[in-house]
């Protein structure tokens, strides 16, 4: 099974509307649950999250806000963020511009959210040059493959420990059946390590991704006028 722990590691080519941490001064880092609501894990996470103060971005999947429409809300009521992961969880490079994009559309008719995580991180070009004139795109800082059936748990908790989780940070997890055992043994650990060290959980937002996209873009016609660049 292919994927980046760190999504720094992805070619970045200056895409609008795409991030991969949240700039901060702040001693926080930013979790995030990819494929939820289901009973059975995402229940698990908020209590964790409960007990450390915790706050969480979770990309839900339409198809589970349909079918656990209260755990749903239930994530919202405890002042966690909710973005689009897509109605049916597809895989970008397997489907045409225009039913990726009705299916992200579908998505964001449940959550109202314009957050939005590719699954698996899979985007065409063409899909993401649509979609990111329509959604803060949100990719991570470190991924511990919590959702890979061939890592132990203990190697789940020793990447996300390891690969550079610094302030603003995008870690994700999974609420997800695949993903319960593993996401069990790891984030409770996590939680407790990183609030000992001084580090708060933030919620993304909208808000937020629209001020940094606004830094960004004064940073560059500055350099622009500087003639750096």
């Amino acid at each position: 099974m292919l994927y980046s722990v760190n999504s720094r590691y992805i070619k970045r080519i200056s895409h609008k509307n795409i991030f991969w941490n949240i700039p901060t001064e702040r001693k926080e880092v930013f979790l995030t649950f990819d494929d939820g609501p289901v009973p059975e894990t995402t229940e698990f996470v908020l209590e964790q999250l409960d007990k450390f103060n915790a706050k969480a971005t979770f990309f839900c999947v339409g198809d589970n806000i349909r079918k656990n429409t209260s755990l749903f809300e239930k994530i919202q009521k405890q002042g966690h963020g909710v973005g689009n992961h897509t109605f049916h969880h597809l895989n970008g490079w397997k489907h045409s511009l225009k039913s990726y994009v009705d299916n992200v559309r579908m998505c964001e008719s449940l959550t109202g959210s314009k957050l939005f995580r590719p699954p698996y991180g899979r985007m065409t070009p063409l899909q993401r040059y649509v979609l990111q004139n329509e959604f803060f795109i949100l990719l991570w800082s470190v991924l511990p493959g919590d959702f890979d059936p061939k890592l132990s748990s203990e190697k789940c908790l020793d990447r996300v420990m390891k690969h550079s989780v610094n302030p603003g940070s995008i870690i994700v997890f999974h609420d997800s059946i695949k993903a319960e055992n593993k996401l069990k043994y790891t984030l409770p650990k996590f939680l407790h390590t990183y609030s000992n060290m001084g580090y708060s959980f933030s919620v993304i937002t909208e808000d937020l991704c629209r001020y940094h996209l606004d830094v960004r873009r004064n940073r560059i016609l500055h350099q622009i006028s500087l003639g750096m660049i």
